[in-house]
């Protein structure tokens, strides 16, 4: 693999309960556990919601990408994504939703752009075998 970029990030304290960074100080975030984890909820975020912004920012870029190549727009294209932790007998695990919605589009031509998206995209490879990754592509 040839490396374009490396992010660097620390954390400390109690895991998920702490502080964050990287070390370009662009990124300082307190870390909390939500109620339905057992925790105090309190005004921190946690490694799901930022593992949500990731995947749906690199998945939206992939999408530009490929609609790109394909000569389509994808003007106010958004993704919404759902990142949710539970738990089985193999342990804990994470599961992906991501609902694409492009303005304009034909649905066929929205679900072929998502399907492309998610062969490209970083977070996509990254996860394929490993999680569930369930894709909705909507048409506005």
């Amino acid at each position: 693999m040839n490396v374009l970029y490396t992010a660097h990030a620390t954390v400390e304290g109690e895991g998920r309960k702490g502080q964050g960074s990287t070390d370009d100080g662009r990124l300082n975030v307190e870390l909390s556990v939500p109620k339905g984890m057992g925790g105090d909820d309190g005004p921190g975020t946690n490694p799901e919601q930022l593992f949500a912004v990731g995947y749906a920012a690199c998945f939206h870029g992939a999408l530009k990408k490929v609609a790109r190549e394909a000569k389509v727009s994808v003007d106010g294209s958004t993704i919404e994504s759902a990142v949710s932790l539970g738990s089985g007998d193999d342990g804990f695990g994470l599961g992906v939703d991501l609902t694409v919605t492009i303005p304009g589009l034909a649905q066929a031509e929205v679900q072929k752009l998502v399907d492309a998206a998610h062969q490209v995209c970083p977070y996509s490879k990254a996860t394929r075998g490993n999680i569930e990754v369930n894709l909705t592509a909507k048409t506005a």
